[in-house]
């Protein structure tokens, strides 16, 4: 068989974090042959340890798409660039891979749809918390209706003191925002998917940026209040279309004892499911709840754990993620994130700084 060959755009953290270690996994059916990064020394450094022999290293993202026998492109870049790279990419006939949120904004996410659609090459958003065990153990409760019709949802993206102080995070004018765009759209995108809900009607958000002044006790090291300059938290309240409602919590820093990260709450007519424990590192659970034999019940998973959804081997996220992805694209399947879905989250995230931005509610066509 022939290995699919990668081009990476972007090497810095999320890229050596997730996506090197992940690939390499697979070298058997992947082998990354070309790294661009603006600082020329991390592309480098990235084809040393995880490239071929002759991989290329360049400064100029152009440069990847020109090569006609690249297969696949990543997108790791800063949020502000991932609508035109990618666009790039799939009308050079890559497939892609576009790092999380899918872009700052829907018109900048529908030019990416609409290339996907226009190309017919396979677009996937990085959504790796979709791959937990626990998130597939809740979606597989909801797509089987076991909790009835899920009309309240709470998206949980909440951190005490957890203030990004590498890269470019606190950059608006990089990243289009702070923890709303940042993590809140992890809990967005499950939230969406358990509920297999994906028609918003009307926002409603607020954001703050109360505690930049404060960087005390922050578990990344003190933050630079200069240069801090996305919101710290934000809140959206939304309503769907069939009379659902979903609340959206984010938060790099809040004054809580009791965060939740990429972990959703969901209410049904049936029953009920909430996530607990350590999700990001792949240490997460949900309890399920419901009333029968007269008596209200709950179950969590035993100690002894359970079992990936994919042949059956316990994987961690990131490494099941680049798993199904290099599979959608040998097998000429449908990646497990479609550009579809990502679309409307982005579409939400941008109505609640436009709320927050204008105090009004933001309502859907």
């Amino acid at each position: 068989m022939n290995k699919l060959k990668f081009g990476i755009i972007g090497c810095g953290g999320i890229a050596n974090g997730k996506h090197f270690p992940a690939l390499a996994k697979l070298s058997d059916k992947v082998e990354i042959v070309a790294f661009c990064d603006t600082v020329i020394e991390r592309a480098e450094k990235a084809a040393k340890e995880y490239g071929t022999a002759d991989a290329l290293v360049t400064e100029d993202y152009k440069a990847l798409l020109a090569r006609e026998d690249i297969d696949v492109i990543h997108v790791l870049t800063p949020n502000v660039s991932h609508s035109y790279i990618t666009v790039d990419a799939l009308e050079s006939g890559k497939h892609v891979m576009c790092e999380k949120p899918m872009a700052i904004n829907y018109a900048e996410a529908k030019e990416m749809l609409d290339a996907a659609k226009r190309t017919g090459k396979k677009l996937t958003i990085g959504y790796q918390n979709r791959f937990r065990a626990d998130s597939l153990a809740t979606y597989d409760a909801c797509s089987k209706g076991e909790l009835g019709d899920i009309y309240f949802a709470k998206a949980h993206a909440i951190r005490r003191k957890g203030v990004p102080t590498w890269g470019v995070f606190p950059d608006k004018s990089k990243q289009g925002g702070g923890p709303l765009i940042d993590i809140g759209t992890h809990a967005l995108d499950l939230t969406l998917w358990y509920m297999n809900n994906y028609k918003p009607k009307t926002v409603l958000g607020s954001t703050y940026q109360k505690l930049k002044d404060n960087p005390m006790a922050n578990m990344f090291g003190p933050w630079n209040p200069d240069t801090f300059e996305t919101e710290d938290s934000a809140f959206g309240l939304i309503k769907m279309e069939n009379g659902a409602t979903i609340f959206l919590e984010a938060a790099w820093a809040l004054n809580m004892i009791n965060p939740k990260e990429a972990q959703v709450t969901l209410c049904g007519t049936e029953g009920g499911a909430e996530m607990f424990g350590k999700a990001f590192i792949d240490q997460g659970y949900v309890v399920f709840n419901k009333a029968a034999h007269n008596q209200l019940e709950q179950t969590q998973p035993s100690d002894a754990g359970g079992v990936f959804g994919f042949e059956g081997a316990t994987l961690e996220q990131r490494d099941a993620e680049a798993k199904q992805w290099v599979d959608a694209i040998l097998n000429d399947t449908d990646p497990m994130v479609m550009p579809e879905q990502a679309i409307v989250v982005t579409q939400i995230l941008e109505a609640i700084y436009k709320s927050a931005e204008t105090g009004q509610v933001v309502e859907f066509d």
